[in-house]
């Protein structure tokens, strides 16, 4: 392989990361809504798949609890998700025998 097309290569190869770094900072700006019974429980959503805020239609219970009790599901969602993501850095430590993933590199999931 020439030199010039190995150096084409990597400056394809750089450009191609810094989509992918655009891309990831797009979407994980992103606002997405999730709605179900109707529309009486909405809960929205970062790109990154991080529950921003949670909505429980009044006719489902008492109006003062209501916040509490988004309030509670949002923390206990974050929660959750921080708890996967430390357990899957785990498991993935243990499978590359505590080696490190390079800076930016996420996993599919």
């Amino acid at each position: 392989m020439a030199l010039g097309d190995m150096m084409g290569m990597m400056k394809q190869a750089k450009q191609l990361q810094e989509k992918m770094q655009a891309m990831q900072e797009e979407v994980a700006a992103m606002s997405i809504e999730g709605v179900a019974g109707g529309g009486l429980v909405t809960v929205t959503m970062n790109g990154k798949g991080e529950m921003k805020a949670i909505h429980i239609d009044p006719s489902l219970m008492k109006p003062e609890e209501a916040e509490i009790v988004e309030d509670l599901i949002v923390t206990a969602c974050n929660d959750a998700r921080s708890r996967a993501d430390a357990t899957l850095q785990e498991k993935m430590s243990e499978m590359t025998g505590g080696m490190a993933l390079p800076p930016g590199l996420k996993l599919p999931f």
